[in-house]
């Protein structure tokens, strides 16, 4: 038994977390022989403490507060401008260029940061405080785009692209359809051999960033006889002739982040420019979702949390019948709730994110996260909007603008049906092991 909670304990540890000392660590019941020890004789026995899952390393920490102040110096001033207009400021997407959140995990030889994961997750939040179009962006172009090109580029595609990611370029990753969407492998993109070359045709719908999108990664099927196993994913360069954007959609919320349709007509292709290996696009696309369900759920934390931010003051400092609205007992109990459930879905967020960067099964975890959050973030903002009444139906207020653009959480990456599909999937297959 000592052994093998030794091998397990080993498992566990990773180089982002920080050893916590001066605490007692206690059995599940709360009684028993873990409470006769104190840390540093535990620490002797089990070689590590696990710390809290709130706990941040330096590193985290450093980037958690840069990106808190890009947020609230930057960022804030120009949310509403933006939702308005339906785009991003240049000068904000260069900020983000400047300051390193378009390529955290992008090694160093490419111009990235050379940071993790979890710390991805970390910008996407707190961005997402203040701005979730703006933390889209960041998430999309780390934790999906960038992951691509480093897990499956050619040591070539990677010096072409990353550098210019991480310091200039937007991705846009194309994989949903006008039938294809929870469906994701029912897709009619088709690419045909042509000597050293592929010719795309179809299109795809709800790209994001898809204007200022510099490459783009195309999931077509290139063997449609072998089904969803004939999926390859292709670098196609912006300008690319027969390449084209079709209309911008007029959403709900995340206004500012463009989403389009792009179409492919005889867009020819080198051989070359394959990302990773013939028919394996299905399991690439399957991978960066179980990923991105991750950074989605940091967003709609940041989101709630951000909305939450915005709705208190305002209950402490507005009265009615002599008292602040914060001090009816009706209004703290609600904001208890409020409060913790966003902190249920964060521990949920930063645990997915944790045990992915410990190369430790993640994808219940993930659904589990993506799920919790996005739901939490639509009763926290409808919630709120209630709170502030009248003024938090206005536009004088963010919390109107976190009602619309939550609502999209429980849409991408995967519905909250496909999540519950997934997360009841692997419940079973742990009762039936």
């Amino acid at each position: 038994m000592a052994a093998t909670f030794g091998r397990f304990s080993k498992a566990l540890v990773t180089s982002s977390r920080g050893f916590l000392r001066p605490r007692w660590l206690h059995s599940a019941s709360g009684v028993g022989p873990w409470q006769q020890k104190n840390v540093p004789q535990l620490e002797e026995t089990l070689g590590f403490l696990p710390s809290p899952l709130t706990v941040l390393s330096d590193e985290e920490l450093m980037m958690k507060e840069t990106v808190a102040k890009f947020a609230r110096e930057q960022v804030a001033p120009l949310v509403s401008k933006m939702d308005e207009e339906g785009c991003y400021d240049p000068s904000l997407v260069r900020g983000m260029y400047e300051n390193g959140f378009m390529a955290i995990e992008t090694e160093p030889e490419y111009g990235g940061c050379g940071s993790t994961f979890f710390v991805a997750n970390l910008v996407i939040e707190e961005l997402a405080k203040v701005d979730p179009s703006i933390s889209l962006l960041c998430d999309l172009q780390n934790t999906l785009f960038n992951t691509l090109f480093r897990k499956y580029g050619t040591e070539e595609q990677k010096q072409k692209y990353l550098p210019k990611l991480a310091t200039e370029m937007t991705g846009s990753f194309c994989l949903s359809e006008a039938e294809s969407g929870s469906d994701a492998f029912a897709l009619k993109t088709v690419a045909v051999k042509d000597g050293s070359n592929y010719v795309i045709n179809g299109s795809k719908m709800w790209i994001s960033s898809a204007p200022q999108a510099g490459v783009f990664l195309v999931m077509a099927n290139a063997n449609p006889s072998a089904g969803y196993k004939g999926i390859t994913c292709f670098i196609i360069d912006a300008g690319t002739p027969g390449l084209s954007i079709g209309k911008k959609e007029d959403k709900l919320g995340l206004r500012a982040s463009n989403t389009c349709a792009v179409h492919f007509d005889n867009v020819v292709v080198p051989e070359e420019n394959i990302l990773g290996e013939f028919g394996h696009g299905y399991k690439y696309a399957i991978g960066m979702l179980n990923e991105g369900r991750i950074g989605i759920g940091a967003q709609m934390v940041g989101l709630s949390q951000g909305c939450l931010d915005a709705t208190i003051p305002y209950l402490l400092q507005r009265k009615q019948f002599g008292k602040a609205l914060f001090d009816f007992q009706a209004v703290q109990h609600a904001v208890a709730y409020l409060a913790t459930e966003i902190e249920c879905a964060r521990l949920l967020v930063y645990n997915a994110a944790r045990l992915r960067e410990a190369k430790q099964p993640f994808i219940k975890q993930a659904g589990m996260a993506k799920l919790y959050s996005s739901e939490v973030a639509t009763r926290v903002t409808s919630k709120c909007v209630e709170l502030m009444g009248g003024v938090g139906f206005t536009k004088d207020y963010p919390v109107e603008k976190f009602y619309r653009d939550c609502k999209i959480g429980t849409i991408y990456e995967g519905t909250s049906h496909i999540q519950l599909n997934t997360i009841a999937k692997l419940v079973a297959q742990d009762y039936v092991a």
